[in-house]
């Protein structure tokens, strides 16, 4: 007798990124959806016989890949797209965002801010986001309610906000959230101090003992500019990842976002802790921070994940166009054309920032038990015929526009390119309000 299944979506080829598998690429292939999660992949010939499935999807001309992980992100600053571009990061901080965040940052901001950024995401491929910003309550929120995983960040800065006024309410509104989601299925949580410079050794501490005891990971920007080294000598008469280990947070929980400026010596040392880095390419090309040395990162076995960074300093969330510049990037910096390979892009938009987030048992790759987390990008298209092979293809060629269909937990999230969670026009509308208020 037949087993009974949800979902089987038959497909032209399969990229698993699981390294279990034989193979990069599984072409004419099943795989075979229950109960939201992966039941089995295997040849399409094979899948049919063996199951009986609630409904059936035939993708004769698509490449399914895992969903992508975006590991940095501050979605509400999508509302902030374009308001202050061409400018280094300390005078875009200082003089634009900052100012703007203070008058403009609600509930409200921060609601419809991150309906945007998940429809972008979604329609982008991404099925997992790591976000760092004001009301992570409000975050989850609409993460949950639009079916869309997310680690939402506990954020600590030592300045006050429309969320906080002190480091104690940060800490204690930020534990609210975790208690408050921490067994939820779509959300997670992470400390999220903002970075060395804006951030005491009182609370760094802190978010150290926090994270240890409630075994959840540590998201900061770290090393992104020649300033913020500047600032470190000048304040604390050492660089600032040196002062981090001081304090403990150089471990497995940490995800090191930017890491533009290293030498020899912080590159072992994130070897030898297990620190993972999340690198941002557009945003450090956009405000001309540096080069993180992702090819040197991944030569010592460090964990590379990848992040758009906000789409105020990106401009977009468009995690393929991120991993093609990645790519392409790792071979202009390391001079050598076979730096950073397609499939160790992919790797770092998927598995990579699942294994940071501590979730690679959830989700990250395609594989029996896992997560019904995938994309289906159509390659029947004038940018990405013919196809020799479609690992490149999807890193090097394939663009948003081509991805026709989104899962996320066996629920179908995009649908023949329509949003199925998200009222795209009420979004627009919203967009247009915030434009005009902000604009004025």
């Amino acid at each position: 007798m037949k087993q009974k299944v949800t979902l089987i979506i038959n497909a032209k080829w399969i990229i698993p990124v699981d390294e279990t598998s034989s193979s990069d690429v599984l072409e004419n292939q099943s795989i075979i959806i229950d109960h939201k999660k992966i039941e089995a992949i295997l040849p399409s010939s094979q899948a049919t016989e063996k199951y009986s499935a609630e409904e059936t999807i035939n993708l004769t001309n698509h490449t399914i890949i895992p969903g992508l992980i975006n590991a940095h992100t501050h979605a509400a600053m999508s509302l902030f797209r374009g308001l202050a571009d061409d400018l280094p990061l300390m005078q875009w901080l200082n003089e634009h965002i900052w100012p703007a965040e203070a008058k403009w940052v609600s509930e409200d901001f921060i609601r419809d801010g991150t309906q945007l950024a998940i429809a972008e995401m979604i329609r982008s491929g991404t099925t997992c986001f790591n976000d760092m910003y004001f009301y992570p309550d409000i975050t989850a929120q609409v993460a949950a309610e639009l079916n869309m995983r997310a680690t939402v960040g506990m954020i600590v800065i030592d300045f006050p906000s429309a969320w906080a006024a002190d480091h104690n309410a940060y800490f204690e509104k930020g534990l609210t959230v975790h208690d408050n989601y921490r067994d939820h299925p779509l959300i997670k949580t992470a400390f999220a101090p903002h970075a060395p410079y804006s951030v005491a050794d009182d609370a760094l501490r802190r978010v150290q003992m926090l994270a240890d005891e409630l075994q959840v990971p540590i998201h900061m920007h770290v090393h992104e500019t020649r300033d913020e080294i500047q600032m470190g000598m000048e304040n604390h008469d050492k660089r600032p990842i040196a002062r981090l280990n001081e304090h403990g947070l150089l471990s497995p929980a940490l995800m090191a976002v930017h890491m533009t400026q290293l030498n020899d010596e912080e590159i072992d040392l994130f070897a030898q802790t297990g620190s993972h880095v999340v690198h941002c390419p557009q945003s450090n090309l956009k405000l001309a921070s540096g080069f993180c040395p992702v090819s040197t990162l991944v030569d010592k076995h460090i964990n590379v994940c990848l992040g758009t960074d906000s789409a105020a300093s990106n401009n977009n969330l468009d995690m393929l166009s991120e991993m093609q510049t990645a790519a392409l990037l790792a071979k202009g910096v390391a001079e050598t054309a076979t730096a950073l390979p397609a499939i160790e892009a992919l790797k770092m938009a998927t598995i990579n920032g699942a294994k940071a987030l501590g979730i690679d048992a959830v989700t990250g790759s395609l594989a029996p038990g896992k997560s019904a987390d995938l994309v289906a990008i159509d390659m029947n298209r004038l940018g990405t015929q013919p196809v020799y092979h479609p690992v490149s293809q999807v890193v090097y060629s394939c663009q948003s526009g081509d991805i026709s269909d989104v899962w996320i937990t066996g629920k179908r999230v995009l649908h023949d390119q329509q949003l199925t969670q998200v009222d795209e026009q009420l979004v627009l509308e919203k967009c247009l309000y915030w434009n005009r208020k902000i604009f004025s």
